[in-house]
């Protein structure tokens, strides 16, 4: 069984959802990151019962060369959309990105219809379709 599948059963045996895991160095530090997501949102206890489900997997699989610091924590309001799973768990909110035809976008993320098509409101009110295989990035963004 492959390390990140590992994870997964540990993290989703804690009662939430494995959103991504990402390789960092952050100053002198590497980084192993384990985000995770649950309906009622994340909770400190809930990243403390992670990191010790999965601390011993990475003791026995070490994921990085040398030493490194494991961090468990939420995607953030503003996230990454990586998956087709994020970008569907993302309807309702707002989300921009870069698609090969029409370049950058913007706008609230309204649907999803199955057969890998997203329906955006742009800013300025019209209505667009994108199609999952054409997204060369995308993340949400929150207007503050």
């Amino acid at each position: 069984m492959e390390l990140e599948e590992q994870i997964k059963i540990a993290v989703e045996g804690c009662g939430v959802v494995l959103y991504d895991i990402a390789q960092l160095k952050e100053h002198e530090n590497n980084i192993y990151r384990i985000y995770i997501t649950s309906p009622a949102g994340v909770t400190l206890d809930m990243c403390e019962n992670v990191s010790r489900m999965v601390a011993p997997i990475l003791d026995i699989n070490e994921p990085m060369r040398g030493k490194y610091l494991l961090e468990v924590s939420s995607p953030g309001i503003e996230r990454k959309l990586k998956k087709l799973e994020h970008l569907q768990g993302s309807i309702g909110e707002n989300v921009r990105g870069k698609q090969f035809e029409i370049g950058a976008f913007k706008g609230k993320l309204l649907s999803f219809d199955g057969e890998n098509n997203f329906t955006f409101e742009g800013e300025d009110g019209e209505i667009f379709t994108i199609n999952y295989n054409n997204i060369l990035s995308a993340s949400t963004y929150y207007n503050w």
